[in-house]
């Protein structure tokens, strides 16, 4: 297979993880908390993870051999700020160090502050539907950029801020606040932390008004603060958007959803220098409510149908609603197979050509997820890594797919020739 694509000079190829999915026993956010209680909706605990903690230098050497220019890794609060007000030195001077070794290897750091998880202490006073949160956020965001933003190259706020709205009508969480302590988790959560189950807001779970606000206005106190240090830094949010389509009778519940999930947050995104997009495929609406894949559909790891084409959808959208530049700050595939992960991949990178080819402002193509790793609820059985691990001698090994798009970035998009799966089997580890 020959591609020939044109990308901008200094278009960002990359892969990306998350602090609490790679790092390891991550023992003072609230998310490490919510997969040890009685009820728990975490498939299992993430324990040691990948050891990214501690492998990062070798993990980094490898992910830039591969031919890539960029890893977007996060920064992990709890580790940043343990108790309030308290900020561990030991913790930044550990991710200074994570930044100079990407700029060793000549990787240009995409840094995400909050990826989905907060200090224990934050959901204590009320986590993300408290009013104090975005000051909280605001003064942590400037204390790592007064350390760490000269080595930072694309500043990420929040991580799909959004996802909330788009897991409630699928099925996960959603409750409004005063049922709370109907849910096992979150009546668990507020027995141990000792305050009102209604008053538990996880990020990654909590879908209300008083979210939605909390949340913008945390966006706006980091982009200040990283603003006020580092006043030529790239400074957006990422979003979770899904290509949503709608069935025969769900047009109107498919325009609500849309305006709730993916065009408010792009509204919102006005006046930032990018707008990060996140998509791993479609979701499509009936009159009653999501549509699962048919028989026949080929479909990832978790039963939703593989569907590489929303991408460039959802990039078209934010570069019309958000009106901003656009990078791809995530998009990959979960299976075991990666043939299948490589036609995906395949796919995915021509729309984003397609979308630079009719002037669309998008400067970089990010993969979920350099590494197989803990995948939140449904723990370590999703396999989206380009490389993978062994748990239990945590040996990296990569796959087809990694050297493909490490290809890829080497060449910028240009001319690549591959010829089949098996003979990117023979690269040398």
């Amino acid at each position: 297979m020959t591609t020939s694509q044109s990308f901008p000079v200094g278009f960002l190829w990359g892969v990306a993880t998350a602090a609490h999915q790679v790092e390891g026993n991550n023992v003072n956010s609230d998310t490490w908390l919510l997969e040890q209680l009685p009820g728990t909706i975490f498939a299992e605990p993430s324990g040691d993870a990948i050891d990214h903690y501690h492998r990062y230098r070798e993990d980094i050497a490898l992910i830039a051999s591969l031919g890539f220019t960029t890893y977007r890794f996060s920064l992990e609060w709890a580790r940043i700020e343990p108790e309030e007000g308290q900020f561990s030195t030991a913790a930044l001077n550990h991710y200074r160090r994570v930044l100079e070794v990407c700029h060793e290897h000549g990787l240009t750091p995409v840094v995400t502050f909050h990826h989905f998880t907060s200090p224990v202490w934050l959901l204590a006073a009320g986590g993300w539907e408290d009013a104090a949160t975005p000051e909280r956020f605001g003064r942590y965001c400037d204390r790592v950029t007064e350390h760490l933003g000269d080595l930072i190259g694309v500043a990420c706020t929040l991580n799909e801020p959004n996802l909330p709205w788009l897991l409630k009508e699928i099925g996960i969480g959603g409750g409004p606040a005063e049922s709370r302590g109907q849910v096992p988790i979150w009546a668990a959560a507020a027995e141990h932390l000792n305050i009102e189950a209604a008053r538990v807001a996880p990020f990654q779970f909590t879908v209300s008004e008083a979210g939605f606000e909390v949340k913008l206005a945390a966006h706006h106190a980091a982009r200040n603060a990283i603003k006020t240090r580092y006043p030529e830094l790239m400074v957006g949010w990422t979003l979770a958007n899904t290509d949503i389509h709608a069935a025969a009778g769900g047009e109107a519940n498919a325009d609500r959803i849309r305006r709730e999930v993916n065009e408010r947050f792009l509204e919102a995104s006005r006046g930032d220098d990018f707008v990060g997009i996140q998509t791993y495929g479609r979701t499509v609406f009936g009159a009653e409510g999501l549509v699962h894949a048919g028989d026949g559909v080929p479909t990832n790891q978790m039963g939703e149908e593989i569907y590489p084409e929303g991408l460039e959808a959802t990039i078209r959208e934010a570069a019309r609603i958000a009106e901003i530049p656009v990078i791809v700050t995530e998009n990959g595939l979960a299976t075991e197979d990666d043939t299948q992960r490589l036609d995906y991949l395949r796919t995915a990178v021509a729309g984003v050509a397609s979308c630079l080819a009719d002037g669309i402002d998008v400067r970089g193509y990010i993969a979920w997820t350099a590494f197989d790793n803990f995948e939140w609820i449904f723990g370590y059985v999703p396999k989206f890594g380009l490389i993978a691990v062994d748990r239990t001698t945590q040996e990296r090994t990569p796959k087809p797919s990694a050297y493909w798009l490490g290809g890829v970035a080497q060449n910028n998009g240009g001319s690549l020739e591959v010829t089949d799966s098996a003979s990117l089997l023979n690269q040398p580890a």
